[in-house]
């Protein structure tokens, strides 16, 4: 059997070396595009247009005069799929009805991975499909982490082992892992005895439930900042000439006049109430659960694509796991997956999936958060409790049924590229790891739909986000020695405090080169002070994110441009009225606005089911 993998396996790279050898040839031009691509992104202090230009490009297509490629949706595949098409010289807009990574990309399981288990399956159901899934996605993976290495790293996961034929189980199969990642291994996987294993995870338990731990297999994948990675590839889209918009909503779609062909769309800004016309030769559709909606637009008559699938999430104190090392146990007692990871100075831990309703803003159940609270206390020797729990959200994952197929049984974990209306490209399904190349596939559907002339092939494989390149994990150190943070008082005094590592650390990770910026408004704005007590974030991040990164609302910030609402609900409550003070004096509200800013971010964050804004009453965890 490992034989076939193996033959399997030599066979789709010999034909993952003739295509490259076919693309040799058209190279130069591709290569130079790169260099053009990197010399802006890589610029000393690089910001994007202002939100008012990014409009503007978009309301001045004609039909005369269109763009390229409109997408709609700013999630990891819409702003993927804009940077994608941008760095190729088309002329390329995208709009978002809410804000960047305000869906499924900012809710996700922060992990960057292969696939272990499709590995399983290609292996035990001789299922080559399966094992190409795996190829595609450890290239992604390796991919990803290089082009954000300030916001993604590698991980070791730990498989706990409760017999001797796990123990070699898990250590072939995850060895295979390693075998398929080949040049793109992060490191080695590896056997840890119990005392080892219980060293490098303190809480994991060696006995219970009638059974003894006979070791743990280590094994490595990534992990990511996943809303603020979304946010960087549409800031990096927008630097190489894209026009994005935030809080833009599709309206409807154009036809031409023959209405055979879809030309554009009618636009409505959020913010402003006001509505534009966009033309384009080619609409990707990129609105990951809500891909259907749009796709009615052109046709109210259209087989459904989406089976949503519903993910909950749940954050714990730190004490729950070791700062990097994370617990993966691939099935539980009734066949599950578990998961407990550190992220942020927190643990993250996870997941369902179940069938759920389309909705804005999913929330999680009670009985989702307690499956995983007894799932996790079946593997740790400590009290696992309701009240712990800082934060809980539910994410919709949009997985794909081809509408071309003949049977429903093609749900697949795969993305799905698909022209039911000519001049609307939809591209749904996949996962975040894959995100690139969901993008490069959707672009080259449009190029072939609209009989597109881009310069280029695609170059996003080599190019880094805004704040990647000349970063380094010492890079905060920078921060540490050069600049202070200088703090108001609530009398008016401006008064000095260190840079702590603490601080420099996150600055430097969630910024990259760009740290430097927030470093400074910290420094000669008098904006040092640390948003919530026990966390890293300053209040010059929320600045730095009105002027830089599109940021148009309390949630926007709370949520996505800092992680601060994932982390601990309760205390974004608390930081919310600064958070709407910074903003208010940086987009010139007034008092009705800040009013209403405070609203919404405090009807936000009671979607976050945490301990203290939760109704349970179970026994079962609520010890204290």
């Amino acid at each position: 059997m490992a034989a076939w993998c193996l033959r399997r396996a030599g066979a789709a790279l010999a034909a993952s070396s003739a295509v490259a050898v076919a693309l040799a040839a058209s190279s130069e031009p591709s290569a130079a595009a790169l260099d053009a691509a990197r010399q802006r992104v890589a610029q000393p202090g690089v910001a994007p247009p202002p939100r008012d230009a990014q409009r503007a490009a978009l309301a001045g297509s004609t039909p005369a005069e269109p763009l390229d490629v409109l997408v709609v949706g700013g999630g990891a595949t819409g702003c993927g799929a804009a940077l994608d098409a941008a760095t190729r010289g088309l002329r390329v807009g995208l709009v978002e009805r809410e804000d960047f990574s305000s869906g499924t990309s900012s809710r996700s399981t922060k992990l960057i991975h292969g696939g272990v288990r499709y590995l399983e399956k290609a292996v035990f159901n001789l299922d080559y499909g399966q094992l190409k899934l795996v190829f595609h996605a450890l290239k992604e993976r390796k991919q990803v982490i290089e082009n954000a290495p300030h916001l993604c790293h590698a991980l070791p996961c730990m498989t706990p082992c409760f017999n001797w034929f796990e123990v070699v189980y898990y250590w072939f199969g995850l060895k295979f892992y390693d075998l398929v990642a080949g040049r793109r291994l992060l490191h080695l996987s590896r056997y840890y005895s119990v005392d080892e294993s219980v060293e490098l995870f303190p809480t994991l338990a060696k006995n219970g439930h009638d059974r003894s731990l006979r070791g743990t297999v280590v094994y490595y994948d990534g992990q990511m900042n996943d809303s603020r990675l979304n946010v960087g590839l549409a800031c990096t889209a927008a630097v190489v000439g894209a026009a994005v918009l935030n809080y833009a909503e599709v309206v409807s779609l154009i036809k031409d006049e023959s209405g055979q062909r879809i030309i554009g769309a009618r636009i409505r800004d959020t913010l402003s109430g006001k509505e534009f016309e966009t033309f384009a030769k080619v609409v990707i559709n990129a609105a990951g659960p809500f891909c259907d909606s749009v796709r009615k637009m052109a046709n109210s008559n259209v087989v459904p694509m989406i089976c949503p699938s519903s993910g909950v999430h749940i954050v714990l104190p730190d004490y729950y796991s070791p700062e990097g090392m994370g617990l993966i146990v691939p099935k539980t007692k009734d066949g599950r997956v578990v998961f407990m990871l550190p992220w942020l100075g927190r643990t993250v831990a996870g997941t369902t999936d179940s069938s759920t309703a389309i909705t804005m803003l999913p929330e999680p159940h009670e009985d989702e958060i307690q499956f995983i609270l007894d799932a996790i206390s079946d593997y740790l020797n400590v009290q696992v409790r309701r009240s712990d729990v800082l934060s809980a959200w539910s994410g919709i994952r949009p997985l794909a049924m081809d509408p071309s197929a003949k049977n429903t049984e093609s749900i697949s974990r795969d993305h799905v590229v698909f022209e039911d209306y000519p001049g609307l490209i939809t591209i749904t399904g996949g996962k975040w790891t894959t995100y690139r190349s969901m993008a490069e596939d959707a672009v080259n559907a449009a190029v072939r739909s609209g009989n597109l002339k881009p310069a280029n092939g695609c170059v996003t494989d080599n190019l880094h986000i805004v704040g990647g390149y000349g970063w380094d994990p010492a890079s905060f150190t920078v921060l540490a020695q050069n600049y202070k943070r200088m703090k108001k008082t609530y009398g008016g005094k401006v008064i000095p405090g260190a840079m702590d590592s603490a601080v420099s650390k996150h600055l430097s990770h969630a910024y990259g080169t760009l740290a430097e910026q927030v470093a400074s408004i910290a420094q000669n704005e008098g904006l040092g002070k640390r948003l919530a007590h026990g966390y890293p974030f300053l209040e010059a991040e929320v600045a730095y994110c009105a002027r830089h990164e599109y940021c148009e609302s309390t949630v926007d910030f709370v949520a996505r441009r800092c992680r601060l609402a994932f982390l601990d609900t309760d205390a974004a409550g608390r930081a919310l009225p600064r958070i709407v003070d910074i903003l208010a004096s940086e987009h010139k509200w007034d008092k009705a606005r800040k009013k209403v800013e405070l609203q919404k971010g405090r009807e936000f964050l009671e979607t976050f089911k945490s301990s203290k804004n939760a109704q349970f009453s179970d026994g079962k965890h609520s010890g204290r």
